[in-house]
């Protein structure tokens, strides 16, 4: 593998929708909401990937060094543990991408004030403490509670307030849908690595639940995500939602999946899949979502 490659897979490009979307249903907010600024939302957009593509970094190099990374795994390969890149290369590069992080963000905090400052110091502390320090959360159980927040709550009612310099409960409200798609992404990463996580100490929330559980569980986040938007809906908001509902059959796909694999030799490849088509899921109603929001305000004018 060339080492353009080998970087590339320690950015994991696939999951960096899970750190687009919330942006892109903020902005959507705010542009339904009349409140919309182009470069807030563009630089909102390239902190989030930066703070993915930095949690990435950080997550294979310290789930390397705490040895959860080995051959059992059943997962895509990481870089640091396959030997394709140095522990001191990755931990340059996740440190150079937190300062350009950090530096693009004081345009953001110039126009949203303190309180961005203050959730941008805190988001960047937890992508450390997910899995570095002395308690990493990841091995606490509380991944897919960061997950839910910092992936979900937080980016999308960051990127509005930025733009509206006000926060409302609705907006809250709608960014628990990337949320819960976020933690039901890191959940089927964690139900598949189950053994060799518990063999590493790595006491994630599927370790603690044991498998049939946390496919329960699995299943009724993306199952409520999906049908977040005929919430909104019945709650006053615009029947463009029913768009995002489409997404209900390739989400009743990954369920079906979820249950078929237990116990299976292929039990690996097939969450693996289900792990991609969660990402789809969430990309689509997000998508979908925003683009209901932008046509009922465009119409409405």
């Amino acid at each position: 593998m060339h080492t353009a490659q080998a970087w590339l897979l320690a950015t994991r490009p696939k999951t960096l929708l899970v750190g687009m979307m919330p942006v892109v249903l903020g902005s959507a907010l705010a542009f339904a909401h009349g409140v919309f600024q182009l470069a807030p939302a563009l630089a909102a957009l390239v902190c989030a990937l930066l703070m993915q593509i930095a949690s990435n970094l950080i997550n294979d190099l310290y789930d390397f060094r705490k040895g959860a990374d080995t051959a059992e795994r059943l997962g895509p390969p990481r870089a640091v543990a396959s030997g394709l890149l140095s522990e001191k290369a990755v931990a340059r590069a996740a440190w150079a991408v937190v300062l350009v992080a950090f530096c693009l963000g004081q345009y953001l905090v110039w126009v949203g004030g303190w309180n961005i400052f203050v959730v941008g110091v805190v988001s960047l502390v937890v992508a450390w403490a997910y899995t570095g320090g002395p308690y990493p959360l990841a091995y606490l159980g509380l991944g897919e509670v960061c997950a839910f927040v910092f992936f979900g709550i937080v980016p999308v009612s960051g990127t509005y307030y930025v733009q509206a310099q006000t926060l409302r409960l609705d907006v809250i409200c709608f960014a628990a849908v990337p949320g819960m798609f976020s933690a039901a992404v890191l959940l089927i990463n964690n139900i598949r690595d189950i053994a060799s996580d518990r063999n590493a100490g790595k006491n994630t929330l599927a370790v603690r639940l044991g498998g049939q559980a946390s496919r329960w569980l699995y299943c009724t986040l993306v199952l409520c995500a999906a049908c977040a938007p005929l919430v909104f809906w019945l709650a006053g908001y615009t029947a463009w939602l029913v768009l995002a509902l489409t997404v209900i059959p390739l989400t009743l796909r990954s369920m079906l999946i979820v249950f078929r694999s237990e116990g299976v030799r292929s039990e690996g490849a097939a969450l693996n899949r289900v792990l991609g088509l969660t990402i789809i899921q969430m990309a689509l109603q997000c998508t979908l979502t925003a683009l209901a929001l932008c046509i009922a305000s465009t119409v409405s004018h």
